[in-house]
Formats: structure tokens, C-alpha cells, sequence
């Protein structure tokens, strides 16, 4: 028997998760990270190898011992993924990754498909944040381009209070995007699926929860989500998966106002938080997705068994552990992290629905 090892950059709980559903399937998986020795992947995986992403040698070997390469986040250096696309092919390629690590390509790849985005504007400068703010009416939000999540690296504004000088000051960072502010009614998130030959699908969406920045819990299917609302939120995705020439998964977060219409937030060409409820709760999991896309097995069947939801677990909410492991209808999801934080996802629960 010929066993596959798929290359996984990056040693986080996505990477763990990833690893896992390839165990499970009798693939290897192959951790690269600047911190990959004990790291939350590399408990799980097969093997494991510490290096920078700039490593060109070390990279090198790494693909000498991989049958196939995905990443458990999108800002891995594109010279990395460009190099491993030499030897095989790269998911979720390298256009994917080079829209997905800025905030602003994003939007203007959404804005040029005709998908409907908040008002934004490029910040380059105290000046470029003072004009933008004048154009604006009421609130809106000042995010960096690149990095942040969960909340981090965003400040909320308005044009009345608001001193550019100081902002630009506080936000540290050469580029960033100033949007206005979406009056919303619920958050959405679309997972699309897309193997090397161009054959797609979707999963189906999951209705999200946010507290102080950070998803909190995930219903899916999407209950209280319009028929149109999802329609044109799987058009939506599955239109950005053609435009980047994605190979494997691929998020996309949204928001839906009162009358009922998709505004367009941000994207993800990896497996997604929202989307972990998949693994109890779809025939194919995103995870054994993403392993049987890259390992070349073929798509699953991504529908799902039912109404799931799933909550994630961050350090302040360990104390409910003893509880959640008694009750059988609860599925406890931990990623190995040894340090337990206030606001650190630190594993997550799913459940069936009502």
C-alpha cells in the first residue's frame, strides 16, 4: 500500500485538525513551522519539521518527503508557497493566498466579481484617514491590510469624534482600510470546495455569533438565513473560488441587513472556525475535504446530517469542561495548548441542534 504524506505549513489547531482527518483516512501528515516541535499539529502528526518559512533549504526537503502541500493559514510568505508549487500542486495556490493576506485586495477582487461591499477606502497616511472619514457619515471601521483577526488590529471610528492623527499614530501599520459600518441583522459564512479540474460545491452555511471580536458560536445550516440570502452567498463564493483558481477550501464571512441583502466581509482559502461543527455534522467533514481534494481521492459529500451547533472554548470558559464531558450528547474538541488565556481559543464543543 502506497501511503500519501500531505505537507501541512503551519502548526496550529487548524493544522492539528487537518492531520487528524488524514489520519484518519491513512495519510501522513508532515508539520512545517518556525514552531513546529510541540506544537498543537505536530502532537498529532507524523512527522515534523522546525524551519522558517524563508528556509529555501530546509523547505526543499521538506518537499522531498510530501506527496502534496496545503496551509493551516493564509500568511505564510508567498515565496514558500511558490517554491513548493514547483513540485507538485500547491492548495490553496498562490493567487488564493496572495488576495486572501490583504484586506484591501479582498474587497476589490469582491467589488470587480459585483459582489456587494461596505463603503471603503485605501488609508495610506493621517491624511488619506481624515479625507475618507469626511465622506463617511456615522461609524465606520479602520482595520489593518494585513494580518489581525479575531478582532485584532481594528478600531472603530467616526467621522464626529474621531482625530486622524492619532489614529494613524495608534495603528502602527503603512496601509490600512478604512470601511464603513455594516447596520446588520445576522453573520454568515460560506464554505466552497474546488478540486484541481475546476469541480466544485459547498457545504452549507453556518449563521455565526461574535462577542469582543471572536466567534463565539456557529448554527448551521443557517437558520434564520433568507433562501436568497444563502443563494447569492454560494454564488458569491463559489465565483471567488474561480477568480483565484483555488485548490481546496475556501470561507467566506458576510453580513445580512434588514432588507435582506449580503454584504460581503472577508475571506479565508482554509478550513474555518465556523465550519468546525462539520467533523459531527456533515457526511464530509471540511477537514477530510481539504485531505481527499489535496491527496487527489475526490470530493465527499458535504451535506449535512442535521442541524449542529457548534461553541468554541477559550481559555476563561475551561472551568465548564467537567460538565460538558458528562453530558454524551457533546462532542469536546481540545487542541493540545498548554497555556490557557483570557480570549484564546483553546478548543471548541458541538452539539446537535434543535
Amino acid at each position: 500500500m502506497n501511503i500519501k504524506t500531505i505537507g501541512i505549513l503551519g502548526s496550529g489547531q487548524l493544522g492539528r485538525m487537518i492531520a487528524i482527518a488524514a489520519a484518519e483516512m491513512g495519510v501522513r501528515a508532515h508539520i512545517f513551522a518556525p514552531d513546529a516541535i510541540g506544537s498543537p499539529a505536530a502532537e498529532v502528526a507524523h512527522s515534523a519539521t522546525e524551519a522558517d518559512y524563508t528556509d529555501e533549504a530546509a523547505l526543499k526537503a521538506f518537499a522531498a518527503s510530501i506527496d502534496c502541500v496545503t496551509s493551516e493559514f493564509e500568511n505564510v510568505p508567498a515565496a514558500a508557497m511558490r517554491l513548493l508549487a514547483e513540485y507538485f500542486p500547491a492548495s490553496p495556490g498562490a493567487e488564493a493566498l496572495h488576495i486572501a493576506q490583504n484586506r484591501l485586495r479582498e474587497k476589490d477582487l469582491a467589488k470587480s466579481l459585483g459582489i456587494q461591499t461596505p463603503a471603503y477606502s485605501a488609508i495610506r497616511s493621517a491624511g488619506d484617514l481624515a479625507a475618507a472619514l469626511q465622506k463617511l457619515e456615522g461609524k465606520a471601521i479602520l482595520k489593518t491590510t494585513e494580518l489581525g483577526y479575531d478582532g485584532k488590529g481594528q478600531i472603530r471610528v467616526s467621522a464626529e469624534d474621531s482625530d486622524a492623527e492619532a489614529l494613524w499614530a495608534a495603528l502602527k501599520t503603512p496601509e490600512a482600510i478604512l470601511e464603513g459600518f455594516v447596520d446588520f441583522t445576522a453573520e454568515v459564512s460560506f464554505l466552497v470546495w474546488r478540486d484541481r479540474d475546476g469541480k466544485m460545491g459547498v457545504f452549507p452555511p453556518a449563521q455565526n455569533l461574535h462577542k469582543n471580536g471572536i466567534l463565539a458560536k456557529s448554527t448551521a445550516p443557517a437558520p434564520d438565513i433568507s433562501a436568497n440570502a444563502i443563494e447569492a452567498g454560494n454564488r458569491a463564493v463559489c465565483a471567488i473560488a474561480e477568480a483565484v483558481d483555488l485548490h481546496g477550501i475556501l470561507a467566506m464571512e458576510a453580513f445580512v441587513t434588514a432588507e435582506d441583502t449580503l454584504i460581503f466581509n472577508e475571506i479565508a482559502p482554509r478550513p474555518h472556525n465556523s465550519f468546525h461543527w462539520t467533523i459531527e455534522g456533515c457526511v464530509t467533514s471540511q477537514f477530510r475535504q481539504l485531505v481527499r481534494i489535496i491527496a487527489g481521492f475526490g470530493a465527499g459529500d458535504t451535506s449535512a446530517k442535521g442541524e449542529y451547533v457548534m461553541e468554541n472554548l477559550l481559555g476563561e470558559d475551561l472551568h465548564r469542561l467537567e460538565s460538558l464531558y458528562a453530558d454524551g450528547t457533546k462532542s469536546v474538541h481540545l487542541y493540545g495548548k498548554t497555556e490557557a488565556r483570557d480570549g484564546r481559543k483553546m478548543g471548541h464543543v458541538t452539539y446537535p441542534g434543535r
